[in-house]
């Protein structure tokens, strides 16, 4: 089984940046999942799916994967992009698009 060690993105409901400073492993399904012919719930027999571990590193994260013999796959974390923004724009002349109150 492969766990997957990766840096959790922000919430888009969010405005900080709360729950994205750990590193999260967990593990890759290995079968699908299908609906339960009774209920027709989404089920799985596997049980690793469902745990999640929290680092404060990489490394910390790399080093128990290693020390418990797991294959792992670390994904990067892509760079945040911020986009200035000036609410003197808002009033700007030449502005593309009414603003209204």
């Amino acid at each position: 089984m492969v766990a997957r060690i990766y840096k959790p993105a922000r919430n888009a409901m969010q405005s900080g940046l709360a729950n994205t400073k750990h590193w999260v492993l967990e593990f890759e399904p290995q079968s699908p999942r299908r609906p339960d012919p009774l209920m027709g719930w989404i089920s799985s027999d596997e049980t690793r799916t469902q745990v999640k571990l929290w680092f404060d590193t990489k490394e910390q994260a790399i080093a128990y994967a290693k020390r418990n013999g797991l294959a792992y796959r670390v994904l990067e974390p892509k760079p945040r992009r911020i986009t200035p923004k000036s609410y003197a724009d808002n009033f700007r002349y030449g502005r593309v698009g009414c603003w209204t109150h």
